[in-house]
Protein backbone atom coordinates (compact mmCIF):
# COMPACT_ATOMS: atom_id res chain seq x y z
CA UNK A 1 0.00 0.00 0.00
CA UNK A 2 1.66 3.22 -1.10
CA UNK A 3 1.10 6.65 1.25
CA UNK A 4 1.63 9.89 -0.33
CA UNK A 5 2.65 12.19 2.58
CA UNK A 6 2.11 15.58 1.87
CA UNK A 7 4.06 18.94 3.00
CA UNK A 8 3.07 22.91 2.08
CA UNK A 9 5.43 25.20 2.94
CA UNK A 10 7.03 28.83 2.62
CA UNK A 11 9.71 30.25 3.33
CA UNK A 12 10.11 27.36 5.96
CA UNK A 13 13.95 27.06 6.49
CA UNK A 14 13.88 27.70 9.87
CA UNK A 15 11.85 24.41 10.30
CA UNK A 16 11.59 22.15 7.69
CA UNK A 17 14.24 20.07 7.28
CA UNK A 18 13.32 18.41 10.42
CA UNK A 19 10.23 17.57 8.72
CA UNK A 20 11.94 16.01 6.20
CA UNK A 21 13.87 13.68 8.16
CA UNK A 22 10.63 12.86 9.90
CA UNK A 23 9.76 11.27 6.62
CA UNK A 24 13.25 9.97 6.50
CA UNK A 25 12.70 8.40 9.31
CA UNK A 26 9.62 6.34 8.78
CA UNK A 27 10.58 2.82 8.72
CA UNK A 28 7.78 1.96 6.29
CA UNK A 29 9.01 1.72 2.52
CA UNK A 30 6.49 2.83 0.34
CA UNK A 31 5.90 6.27 1.07
CA UNK A 32 5.70 8.94 -1.89
CA UNK A 33 6.16 12.27 -0.27
CA UNK A 34 5.64 15.86 -2.22
CA UNK A 35 6.29 18.97 -1.18
CA UNK A 36 4.74 22.14 -2.70
CA UNK A 37 6.32 25.12 -2.03
CA UNK A 38 4.60 29.01 -2.71
CA UNK A 39 7.91 29.74 -4.32
CA UNK A 40 10.02 30.46 -0.96
CA UNK A 41 12.52 33.43 -0.96
CA UNK A 42 14.86 32.24 2.28
CA UNK A 43 16.97 28.67 1.76
CA UNK A 44 13.48 26.47 1.57
CA UNK A 45 14.77 25.06 -1.49
CA UNK A 46 18.25 24.65 -0.99
CA UNK A 47 17.19 21.93 2.30
CA UNK A 48 14.54 20.06 -0.06
CA UNK A 49 17.54 19.53 -2.54
CA UNK A 50 19.78 17.82 0.02
CA UNK A 51 17.48 15.01 -0.19
CA UNK A 52 16.41 13.76 -3.26
CA UNK A 53 16.31 10.29 -1.80
CA UNK A 54 13.29 11.10 0.62
CA UNK A 55 11.35 14.11 -1.65
CA UNK A 56 9.64 12.05 -4.49
CA UNK A 57 8.37 15.55 -6.16
CA UNK A 58 8.07 19.00 -5.61
CA UNK A 59 7.06 22.28 -6.92
CA UNK A 60 7.72 25.68 -6.22
CA UNK A 61 5.74 28.43 -7.82
CA UNK A 62 3.27 30.89 -6.50
CA UNK A 63 -0.27 29.98 -4.80
CA UNK A 64 -3.77 31.20 -4.03
CA UNK A 65 -2.63 29.94 -0.30
CA UNK A 66 -2.39 27.35 1.76
CA UNK A 67 -5.36 25.25 1.12
CA UNK A 68 -4.40 25.91 -2.97
CA UNK A 69 -1.07 23.98 -1.99
CA UNK A 70 -2.57 21.59 -0.46
CA UNK A 71 -4.94 20.66 -3.71
CA UNK A 72 -1.87 21.15 -6.01
CA UNK A 73 -0.50 17.90 -3.43
CA UNK A 74 -3.85 15.68 -3.96
CA UNK A 75 -3.33 16.24 -7.45
CA UNK A 76 0.24 15.05 -8.10
CA UNK A 77 -0.34 11.98 -5.00
CA UNK A 78 -0.84 9.16 -6.37
CA UNK A 79 -1.03 6.62 -3.44
CA UNK A 80 -4.06 4.64 -2.24
CA UNK A 81 -4.41 6.94 1.01
CA UNK A 82 -2.95 10.87 1.55
CA UNK A 83 -1.55 12.24 5.07
CA UNK A 84 -0.34 15.65 5.69
CA UNK A 85 2.58 16.61 7.63
CA UNK A 86 2.89 20.56 8.07
CA UNK A 87 6.06 22.39 7.49
CA UNK A 88 6.82 22.80 11.36
CA UNK A 89 5.43 19.26 12.12
CA UNK A 90 6.97 15.67 12.65
CA UNK A 91 5.66 12.19 13.33
CA UNK A 92 5.38 11.29 16.18
CA UNK A 93 7.84 8.41 16.08
CA UNK A 94 9.66 6.62 12.86
CA UNK A 95 6.77 3.54 12.73
CA UNK A 96 3.88 6.12 12.45
CA UNK A 97 3.26 5.38 8.59
CA UNK A 98 3.86 1.52 9.32
CA UNK A 99 0.84 1.51 11.81
CA UNK A 100 -1.37 3.81 9.94
CA UNK A 101 -1.18 1.18 6.86
CA UNK A 102 -1.36 -1.97 9.35
CA UNK A 103 -4.09 -0.24 10.44
CA UNK A 104 -5.71 0.10 7.27
CA UNK A 105 -5.47 -3.10 5.67
CA UNK A 106 -7.23 -4.29 8.96
CA UNK A 107 -9.87 -1.77 8.45
CA UNK A 108 -10.52 -0.68 4.80
CA UNK A 109 -12.23 2.33 5.37
CA UNK A 110 -12.06 5.91 3.84
CA UNK A 111 -10.50 7.86 6.63
CA UNK A 112 -8.89 7.09 9.75
CA UNK A 113 -8.45 9.95 12.61
CA UNK A 114 -5.74 9.60 14.95
CA UNK A 115 -4.32 11.91 18.14
CA UNK A 116 -1.53 14.49 18.08
CA UNK A 117 0.63 16.48 20.61
CA UNK A 118 1.40 19.96 20.53
CA UNK A 119 4.60 21.04 21.99
CA UNK A 120 6.82 24.25 22.32
CA UNK A 121 9.91 24.89 20.49
CA UNK A 122 11.71 23.23 23.13
CA UNK A 123 9.97 20.43 22.75
CA UNK A 124 7.96 20.48 26.01
CA UNK A 125 4.29 18.86 25.50
CA UNK A 126 2.00 21.03 26.41
CA UNK A 127 -1.35 19.47 25.16
CA UNK A 128 -2.44 16.18 23.95
CA UNK A 129 -5.42 16.06 21.10
CA UNK A 130 -7.45 13.61 21.52
CA UNK A 131 -10.00 12.09 19.08
CA UNK A 132 -11.08 9.10 20.76
CA UNK A 133 -14.42 10.38 21.90
CA UNK A 134 -14.95 12.43 18.82
CA UNK A 135 -18.07 11.59 16.48
CA UNK A 136 -19.15 13.82 13.11
CA UNK A 137 -22.17 15.17 15.02
CA UNK A 138 -19.40 17.24 17.06
CA UNK A 139 -19.00 18.97 13.81
CA UNK A 140 -22.49 20.55 14.24
CA UNK A 141 -20.96 22.68 17.64
CA UNK A 142 -17.33 23.39 16.44
CA UNK A 143 -15.35 20.22 16.98
CA UNK A 144 -13.26 18.59 14.64
CA UNK A 145 -10.30 15.90 14.93
CA UNK A 146 -6.77 17.28 14.34
CA UNK A 147 -6.16 17.39 10.75
CA UNK A 148 -2.84 16.24 10.52
CA UNK A 149 -4.46 12.86 11.70
CA UNK A 150 -6.68 12.52 9.79
CA UNK A 151 -5.25 9.80 6.53
CA UNK A 152 -8.34 10.04 3.45
CA UNK A 153 -8.84 7.63 0.69
CA UNK A 154 -6.94 9.28 -2.65
CA UNK A 155 -10.40 8.78 -4.78
CA UNK A 156 -12.53 10.65 -1.87
CA UNK A 157 -10.70 13.76 -3.67
CA UNK A 158 -12.02 13.25 -7.56
CA UNK A 159 -15.70 12.21 -5.86
CA UNK A 160 -16.42 14.56 -3.42
CA UNK A 161 -14.26 17.36 -4.65
CA UNK A 162 -10.94 19.27 -2.78
CA UNK A 163 -10.17 21.95 0.23
CA UNK A 164 -12.49 25.30 -1.04
CA UNK A 165 -10.51 28.22 -1.85
CA UNK A 166 -13.45 30.29 -0.26
CA UNK A 167 -12.00 30.34 3.29
CA UNK A 168 -8.68 31.80 4.41
CA UNK A 169 -8.17 29.18 7.87
CA UNK A 170 -11.14 27.21 7.62
CA UNK A 171 -11.27 24.93 4.22
CA UNK A 172 -10.16 21.52 6.46
CA UNK A 173 -13.14 22.36 8.55
CA UNK A 174 -15.32 22.20 5.76
CA UNK A 175 -13.76 19.53 4.05
CA UNK A 176 -13.98 17.60 7.05
CA UNK A 177 -17.69 18.13 7.40
CA UNK A 178 -18.36 17.77 3.59
CA UNK A 179 -16.74 14.23 3.99
CA UNK A 180 -17.51 13.26 7.51
CA UNK A 181 -21.44 14.95 7.73
CA UNK A 182 -22.74 15.08 4.56
CA UNK A 183 -21.59 12.45 2.56
CA UNK A 184 -21.20 9.85 5.72
CA UNK A 185 -17.82 8.25 4.22
CA UNK A 186 -16.41 5.36 6.56
CA UNK A 187 -14.48 5.98 8.92
CA UNK A 188 -12.57 4.56 12.41
CA UNK A 189 -10.53 5.73 14.98
CA UNK A 190 -6.59 4.32 15.05
CA UNK A 191 -5.77 5.33 18.37
CA UNK A 192 -2.43 5.92 16.81
CA UNK A 193 -0.61 9.31 17.54
CA UNK A 194 0.60 10.30 14.50
CA UNK A 195 1.80 13.87 14.96
CA UNK A 196 3.91 16.80 16.99
CA UNK A 197 3.03 19.24 15.98
CA UNK A 198 4.32 22.90 17.07
CA UNK A 199 2.45 25.49 18.83
CA UNK A 200 1.46 28.74 16.41
CA UNK A 201 0.32 27.28 13.54
CA UNK A 202 -2.49 29.33 11.38
CA UNK A 203 -5.75 28.59 13.35
CA UNK A 204 -4.17 27.83 16.63
CA UNK A 205 -2.62 30.87 17.66
CA UNK A 206 -4.99 31.65 20.98
CA UNK A 207 -8.19 33.32 20.98
CA UNK A 208 -7.08 36.10 18.49
CA UNK A 209 -8.30 34.06 16.03
CA UNK A 210 -11.01 33.01 17.57
CA UNK A 211 -13.75 35.20 16.20
CA UNK A 212 -12.59 34.42 12.46
CA UNK A 213 -12.42 30.67 13.33
CA UNK A 214 -15.90 30.28 14.43
CA UNK A 215 -17.36 32.50 11.79
CA UNK A 216 -15.57 29.93 8.87
CA UNK A 217 -16.95 26.92 11.13
CA UNK A 218 -20.78 28.60 10.12
CA UNK A 219 -20.04 29.22 7.11
CA UNK A 220 -18.85 25.60 6.17
CA UNK A 221 -22.05 24.33 7.90
CA UNK A 222 -24.03 26.45 6.00
CA UNK A 223 -22.36 25.63 2.56
CA UNK A 224 -23.29 21.72 3.57
CA UNK A 225 -27.02 22.73 4.54
CA UNK A 226 -26.38 21.08 8.02
CA UNK A 227 -28.75 22.13 10.78
CA UNK A 228 -26.17 23.82 13.17
CA UNK A 229 -26.87 26.29 16.28
CA UNK A 230 -24.38 29.26 16.07
CA UNK A 231 -24.46 30.33 19.16
CA UNK A 232 -22.97 27.00 20.37
CA UNK A 233 -20.24 27.37 18.48
CA UNK A 234 -19.16 30.73 19.31
CA UNK A 235 -19.93 29.72 22.81
CA UNK A 236 -17.23 26.59 22.46
CA UNK A 237 -14.54 28.96 23.55
CA UNK A 238 -16.00 28.10 27.08
CA UNK A 239 -15.57 23.90 26.73
CA UNK A 240 -11.80 25.35 25.23
CA UNK A 241 -11.07 27.08 28.96
CA UNK A 242 -12.42 24.25 30.70
CA UNK A 243 -9.91 21.90 28.85
CA UNK A 244 -6.96 24.16 29.48
CA UNK A 245 -7.81 24.62 32.96
CA UNK A 246 -8.07 20.75 33.47
CA UNK A 247 -5.27 20.13 32.30
CA UNK A 248 -3.55 22.39 34.26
Amino acid sequence: MRISIITVCWNSAATIEKTIQSVQSQNYNDIEYIIVDGQSKDKTLDIIKKYPNVVSSWISEPDKGLYDAMNKGIQMATGEYIGIVNADDTFAEEGTISKIVNFLKSQPVDACIGDIVQHREDGQIIRRYSAKNWVPEKLKIGFMPAHPAIFFKKELFDKLGFYSLDFKIGADYELITRYFLKQRISWKYSGITTHKMLIGGVSSSGFDSYKKVSEEIIKALQMNNITHQPWRIKSRIVWKIFGFLKRK
